[in-house]
């Protein structure tokens, strides 16, 4: 009796024009309901993540050229789908996975689609006769183009990939063996550089950073509540205007409310419409009792149009106003107009205050829940313990394989949330129900319903910030607060990715603290050290230890360097320790102009002879 040979469950089947383009046992249920079928000319990706701040990318395959369009549709359904085998990642890189998360495959598939127009330009017109001959001399196409070592490096990642999924495929295409798999990697890359990480990434300066946190804090500590119940007394409105039946006594109600301004040319409640100035219609059907269709039978009977009427009035809320700018209130009354832009500025204040002030990624901060936060339980000593935040880790978030994991992973050691950051989280609790993403979608985009699942993307984020340093400046000059404006920044917009560094560059290189709500930023390091005995110094998923780590080494070489170029200059230095400083500024040349990695900072932090910090404040440098 003979049995069946093991199927190989890296082979893939043959889809079908129907067959999903994510297969089921892939989908993220979060996003299931947006899988598309393989005959579709657009193929959406966000089946493959549960990440709710992740992009949700699409391949649109009219853009590619139609001589590969279907041998290549098969590729990438392969790669969606498939897995490359163990014994192929083996020899490779650890850093390459068997299956890539949406945004990855993605890119691959562009890389794929780069590769097909150039094949095509050169007559080429179906994957078998891209030998390992054609494949060279695209290889040393990209490494001549001027593109970074690393951008080439995942250029012929992916049609690494491109050879290997054609190899697991139900209908191989008969792509050639890339000659990097067999002569090794490094001919065909251009010379090393620098690279791009978090430790390139310009901190924001602290004539920018002070002030742009004294108005996020602001705005969530002191004006939060006012913002809060604004908001809630224009969704009042606007619902008792959407539930209100016309009647005699709205009508009436109306009238008296309207007559005397009228009778008076004062403005009129106002709002704005398609770019045009117009009665605020559910600010008045919500205070009077009426119906929108009788306001609207008033303004015709009384011509209240823009052309014939003063549409400049307010919309004032009843609702106190307890918040204070400079010891003074810092409005006379909350407007039902304003109330939207105040919600969407507090939630963007929100984010600032969290991104600056605890360390985690911009899609950490945007992945948390409600609850992620909960008020410490005193211990048996009676000593109640610091704030903790609890969420999830997406960027290196891998499964026993080693492959991607969308849906993140909870951090083993949470984050130290010193109290601004708790009264943010608190704020954010208060916008969006209870379970929901801190930066839910739903609760956070105030104009109009936008379909789809998940959080804020980083992206929309950055514009919101953009806008919200725009409405902090208006309202400096408007309380006469020049000194709190916020300049702009010489390197650049603010946007979601700086603040972690500004925070390591902070700790590292200023501990007393010169930027607004230094003493935090003392506090953090605090915590670090404090909790350094219970695992915060050593956080499993790459916690902002290793960004202050290259920051303090990139600080010391800095120093270093510097006393060299001063000592060079005829400059002189004393003290017990400055023979020591002498040779660390000697030393220094060693890492001028060189990237340091975690590494290579780890290696110079162990080097006491190199250990100097410079105090810009003081006319002394410490060893």
């Amino acid at each position: 009796m003979t049995t069946a040979p093991d199927l190989d469950p890296y082979l893939l089947p043959m889809p079908t024009p129907a067959s999903p383009v994510v297969l089921p046992h892939l989908a993220c249920a979060v996003h299931a309901h947006l899988n598309g079928r393989y005959r579709d000319p657009v193929w959406p990706l966000a089946p493959l993540t549960e990440n709710p701040s992740a992009r949700r990318p699409k391949i649109h395959w009219e853009k590619w050229p139609s001589c590969f369009r279907e041998e290549m549709r098969l590729a990438a359904w392969n790669l969606v789908n498939g897995q490359l085998r163990p014994t192929f990642l083996r020899s490779r890189s650890s850093r390459m996975r068997g299956r890539l998360s949406a945004p990855e495959a993605h890119a691959v598939t562009e890389r794929w689609r780069h590769l097909a127009a150039w094949l095509e330009q050169r007559g080429i017109r179906r994957l078998a006769d891209c030998t390992a001959g054609v494949l060279h001399d695209y290889a040393q196409r990209a490494r001549d183009a001027g593109h970074s070592r690393s951008h080439v490096m995942k250029t012929l990642a992916a049609l690494s990939r491109l050879w290997a999924f054609d190899e697991l495929s139900a209908s191989p295409a008969g792509i050639g063996r890339p000659p990097w798999e067999e002569l090794g990697i490094d001919g065909y890359l251009p010379a090393a550089d620098h690279g791009r990480g978090e430790n390139t990434t310009e901190p924001l300066a602290e004539q920018t950073m002070g002030p742009l946190l004294i108005w996020a804090m602001r705005m969530v500590e002191d004006l939060s509540g006012d913002i809060l119940a604004a908001w809630a007394e224009r969704q009042r409105l606007i619902s008792a205007a959407r539930a209100t039946t016309g009647t005699p006594a709205g009508h009436a109600a109306l009238e008296a409310y309207l007559r005397p301004l009228i009778d008076g040319g004062a403005p009129l409640p106002s709002t704005r419409r398609n770019g045009r100035a117009a009665l605020a219609d559910q600010y008045i059907a919500g205070i009077t009792g009426t119906t929108p269709g009788q306001i609207d039978w008033f303004t015709k009977a009384n011509r209240l149009t823009a052309a014939d009427a003063d549409l400049s009035g307010p919309c004032p809320l009843d609702v106190p106003v307890t918040g204070a700018i400079a010891g003074k209130p810092w409005r006379a009354a909350l407007d039902f107009n304003e109330a939207p832009s105040l919600m969407r500025h507090l939630g963007t204040a929100a984010f600032i205050v969290c991104g600056f002030l605890t360390g985690m990624r911009p899609g950490e901060i945007l992945g948390l829940r409600t609850g992620c936060c909960p008020d410490p339980v005193p211990g048996p000593d009676g000593r109640t313990g610091r704030h903790r935040i609890r969420g999830l880790e997406f960027k290196t978030a891998t499964d026993e394989h080693g492959n991607h994991v969308s849906a993140g992973a909870e951090r083993d050691v949470p984050w130290v949330a010193i109290t601004p950051v708790v009264n943010a989280v608190r704020v954010l609790e208060r916008m969006v129900p209870d379970g929901h993403l801190l930066f839910d979608h739903h609760a956070h985009d105030l104009g109009g319903a936008r379909p789809g699942t998940g959080s804020l993307q980083p992206p929309v984020v950055g514009r919101r910030i953009k806008d919200f340093v725009a409405w902090a400046n208006r309202e400096a000059a408007s309380h006469s607060l020049p000194g709190e404006a916020i300049p702009a920044d010489p390197h650049g917009g603010v946007g979601t990715r700086r603040f972690r560094r500004s925070l390591a560059w902070h700790i590292a290189r200023r501990p007393s603290g010169l930027v607004a709500l230094a003493i935090q930023y003392g506090h953090m390091r605090t915590a670090f050290d404090t909790w350094a005995s219970e695992g915060y110094g050593n956080r499993s998923r790459n916690g902002i230890h290793e960004l202050i780590e290259l920051e303090t080494a990139l600080a010391t070489a800095d120093t270093a360097a510097a006393l060299r170029e001063d000592l060079e200059a005829g400059g002189g230095i004393s003290g017990p320790a400055a023979r020591r400083a002498i040779r660390a500024a000697a030393a220094a040349s060693r890492f001028a102009g060189t990237p340091i990695t975690l590494a290579a900072a780890r290696k110079l932090l162990k080097n006491e002879d190199a250990m100097i910090y410079d105090n810009p404040h003081a006319l002394v440098i410490c060893h």
